[in-house]
């Protein structure tokens, strides 16, 4: 063989043996991770404990609250509605606790947040409550022997309005629009912004007749817009309680009244007062319960003075919400809006 190409041959050989036995780093790349493929490990955390559950209601540990009027810091008043508390533990077997809340806004949240389940309400309270919902109806209280009241318009009879009022039966002899025409461009004189039967179901009769009236001035009570319609010159008409005419120290200070000052029509009694009704939180089974234990106790001795004392209650008439539907109508046609009537 050549010298020459044996020694190449030589060369290539010890050139391949290095190439195959020698150790040579080789960079590899790591494959990108599929995006949304892999689940991005995390840091373990522990699992949340269910929320536990809400006790029954009426249990000790989720009692029935009775809830006296607001603003009440009477002992006495409080000692009476513990012992009506007491009264419907110990014929129901249910826990009955009670409170006293700052205002009647705050009792219908109260309601609201399921923290009020015995409840009397004044009419506004009682309408907001069931227009959101959170109460039926049980009992209406009595007033001698009444569970609503009604209201008069007034005017003097020097201003040229005619009477629709039977002076014999003393009942209306046409229907409101017909009676309340005259009253169209007319000045009233209101009692105060928040008056039933002095304000808010009036202007709701005159609402829904569409008569439509001049600017009213606010007088400050029943007996002022007498006296207001009686002296003229301040407004045309008013609406009072039946009737305030006869207010003592008006009668006796006005000897003509009654002739100067005379009722065009008179609203019939749609005006409730107050109101006892339960929570709709409380199952219908339990309300229908507590709602039939109300008249037993008040039997006793003992269950009839602690409702006088704690809701100045001395009778009560058996009721459900439609009972109070022409006073939802009139308070709704007024246009005021409800929650503010509410204090």
């Amino acid at each position: 063989m050549n010298p020459t190409r044996l020694r190449l041959t030589i060369i290539l050989l010890i050139s391949t043996f290095f190439l195959v036995n020698c150790s040579i780093p080789i960079s590899r790349a790591t494959p990108p991770a599929e995006i949304g493929t892999h689940a991005v490990p995390t840091t373990p955390t522990a699992t949340p404990l269910p929320p536990l559950p809400t006790p029954q209601l009426g249990l000790a540990e989720n009692p029935l609250i009775l809830a006296l009027p607001p603003s009440v810091n009477s002992a006495e008043q409080i000692a009476a509605a513990k012992v009506l508390a007491a009264q419907f533990t110990e014929r129901t077997g249910y826990t009955v606790v009670t409170v006293v809340p700052d205002t009647y806004s705050a009792l219908v949240d109260a309601l609201e947040k399921g923290n009020a389940h015995i409840v009397l309400l004044d009419p506004y309270a009682y309408e907001l409550a069931y227009q959101r919902g959170l109460v039926k109806a049980s009992y209406a209280v009595l007033k001698d022997g009444e569970a609503m009241y009604g209201a008069q318009f007034l005017a003097t009879s020097k201003g040229g309005f005619e009477s629709f009022l039977n002076p014999i039966t003393g009942e209306n002899a046409v229907d409101a629009k017909t009676a309340l025409a005259q009253f169209a461009d007319k000045k009233p004189c209101w009692s105060d912004e928040t008056s039933a039967s002095g304000y808010i179901i009036p202007l709701g009769f005159l609402n829904e007749s569409q008569i439509f009236t001049k600017p009213p001035a606010f007088v400050a009570g029943h007996p002022t817009v007498v006296r207001s319609l009686y002296a003229s010159g301040i407004c045309d008409f008013g609406a009072t309680y039946i009737d305030a005419r006869k207010f003592p120290s008006i009668e006796d200070q006005f000897p003509d009244l009654l002739e100067q000052v005379i009722v065009i029509w008179k609203i019939p009694n749609i005006i409730p007062y107050n109101v006892l009704a339960f929570s709709t939180n409380m199952p219908q089974n339990m309300r229908d319960l507590f709602a039939s234990l109300v008249p037993p106790i008040m039997q006793t001795d003992e269950g009839r003075a602690a409702f006088k004392t704690a809701y100045d209650i001395d009778e009560l008439l058996p009721v459900n919400d439609g009972f109070y539907e022409e006073f939802r109508i009139y308070v709704d046609e007024s246009g005021v809006d409800l929650s503010t009537l509410v204090k």
